[in-house]
């Protein structure tokens, strides 16, 4: 887990729920990221796992919150939509790409579905649960990780862009700001439910990307998170010196 994140989160992990999770996963096969069997049948990896808390807390501008990991070989890598390079994009990122593309004409689709990029970017890109047995979506639900990233969504609402730097030009606070958070699916939507929408930016869908991808909030998303500045669009919910060319060059990679 990444350093930022493991200081905020070192008491959650040692709560009864978090170790009974633990030996939840145990009975799953998942053992260390040196140990575990190659041939688990679990999704993502234990290295993947946390993936994404490589996303550093204090420079988070916008949170992505899915539901499960994809449930297919080779396609979970930590990320919520994000598959690994070489592995062919799903549809629900397809649905982006595409919206994308008809939004602004001149974007140009990847040929690869791996968001890594944008993780590097600010964006951290999150699932209510963080594994899932191969095709058996769900299977991992109310096992613990619906609380535990409840706690996650909670520290970046208390310190998630405390890095950034001021609307203003000035140094970073140190302390979180507003954010923006896409939640797609009823699952994902109760992590944000109890967000102060006079801090953060909310946008929520009743319908997954995984069924259906809801044009007008995408837009929202496109709008409002990768191709324009924040800070002008969205006043209080300011994201910091995110330009507009910095955006494009994140979608292309």
């Amino acid at each position: 887990m990444g350093k930022s994140w493991l200081k905020l989160l070192q008491d959650e992990i040692k709560k009864p729920y978090f170790l009974s999770l633990k030996r939840f996963l145990w009975e799953e096969g998942v053992r260390g990221v040196d140990n575990t069997p190659a041939n688990i049948k679990i999704y993502p990896s234990p290295s993947n796992i946390y993936a994404w808390s490589n996303t550093p807390l204090g420079k988070i501008k916008v949170v992505i919150v899915g539901q499960d990991p994809y449930h297919g070989a080779g396609q979970a890598h930590g990320l919520c939509f994000s598959v690994p390079a070489g592995v062919a994009v799903p549809p629900s990122l397809r649905n982006i790409y595409a919206e994308l593309k008809s939004e602004y004409p001149d974007f140009k689709p990847p040929n690869h579905g791996n968001l890594s990029a944008w993780a590097l970017n600010g964006v951290l890109m999150l699932n209510t649960c963080l594994t899932v047995r191969a095709g058996d979506a769900g299977s991992h639900s109310n096992k613990g990780w619906e609380q535990f990233t409840d706690k996650v969504v909670d520290v970046v609402d208390r310190y998630g862009g405390a890095n950034l730097p001021s609307a203003t030009g000035g140094d970073a606070s140190g302390i979180g700001r507003g954010v923006v958070f896409l939640a797609w699916g009823a699952w994902a939507a109760k992590r944000v439910a109890k967000l102060n929408k006079s801090k953060h930016l909310i946008l929520t869908s009743a319908v997954s990307c995984y069924e259906h991808f809801l044009r007008s909030y995408l837009n929202q998303f496109i709008t409002s998170v990768l191709l324009a500045s924040l800070s002008f669009l969205c006043k209080s919910w300011v994201l910091g010196k995110w330009s507009f060319q910095e955006s494009k060059q994140m979608v292309r990679d």
